[in-house]
């Protein structure tokens, strides 16, 4: 169970929702297929897969979840061809010219009667909650799919106090530090071999470099002319790579072989065993890297965060 993207979320007050009362709520919010008519449905289901029936799996106060979302797949053109074939159809036989209003009808007609027929495909997103680390992380690839889950908790739990983490500087102005040498890289941090640059005129070009001396003269020449740093390569204390965006979400996690072997370590003969030994050593060590990775980047502004109840 290893991520392979980070997007994080700060909670802003403490999350004091008992595992119980999430494995209840969720349940009350459990994924079922799509009906013939519809064309998605989402809902919790269990982390473990056919290893498990519950919709939250806890170890080490850290609380695994996993939405799955269904579609149905109607390809726009397939829908595009039948309605040009039911037009030219009326158009022929009724000897008019079917109006625009009429083709939107008849494409809400179809689409009806192509939907029970369609293909289904699904997808799973998963995040787990660290109350005590004041963090929720997703493992997912884009901003949509991370808010989609969010979003999907949060009304399953009617409140979910959470936002993006805010720096006291921009990271953009931190990656360039450490490429232009102005700012020193923490030495738990190493620099990979790629990164993006952006041209903060109005044209807005892009430069992306990969297997370069990201200390070279060929990316200074950049940083010179006024490009930004907005995503990084970087490494962590030869445990951890990952590609850092000017957004906070790492992609391409991927752990070295001593997170291997410390897993391999582990005397664990069953799916599940195996499922919640890798996730404990997942979240501990992002338990680590995170705030190591916050202050690299120049420190949160945490003026919003409530530590604990006013009470």
């Amino acid at each position: 169970m290893w991520f392979r993207n980070a997007r994080i979320y700060r909670f802003t007050k403490p999350f004091d929702v008992s595992v119980e009362e999430l494995e209840s709520k969720l349940e009350e919010d459990a994924f079922k297929p799509c009906g013939p008519q519809e064309s998605f449905r989402q809902g919790w289901v269990a982390p473990l897969g056919r290893h498990g029936v519950q919709k939250v799996h806890s170890a080490n106060g850290y609380h695994l979840v996993a939405l799955r979302k269904e579609e149905r797949v109607l390809p726009a053109a397939v829908i595009k061809e039948a309605v040009t074939e039911r037009v030219e159809m009326i158009e022929s036989e009724q000897m008019r010219k079917v109006p625009r209003k009429e083709k939107e009808e008849i494409k809400e007609e179809l689409t009806q009667e192509m939907l029970p027929r369609a293909f289904t495909k699904s997808k799973r997103t998963f995040a787990y909650l660290a109350p005590k680390d004041g963090f929720m992380i997703v493992d997912a690839g884009s901003d949509k799919q991370a808010e989609e889950l969010a979003t999907t908790l949060r009304k399953a739990l009617g409140s979910l106090p959470i936002r993006p983490p805010a720096l006291e500087q921009a990271p953009t102005f931190t990656f360039s530090g450490w490429l232009n040498e102005t700012i020193d890289l923490p030495s738990t941090f190493s620099l990979g071999n790629e990164c993006e640059l952006k041209d903060t005129g109005e044209e807005g070009g892009v430069v992306r470099c990969k297997g370069l001396d990201l200390l070279g003269d060929e990316i200074r020449n950049h940083l010179n002319a006024g490009m930004q740093v907005t995503k990084l390569s970087l490494g962590w204390e030869d445990s951890l790579t990952f590609v850092l965006d000017e957004e906070l979400a790492l992609r391409r996690l991927k752990f070295g072989d001593t997170f291997q072997e410390k897993l391999d370590d582990i005397d664990a003969d069953d799916a599940a065993a195996k499922f919640d030994a890798s996730f404990t050593l997942m979240t501990l060590e992002l338990a680590r890297l995170i705030p190591a990775l916050l202050e690299a980047l120049g420190g949160e502004d945490r003026s919003a965060i409530v530590e604990e109840d006013a009470a």
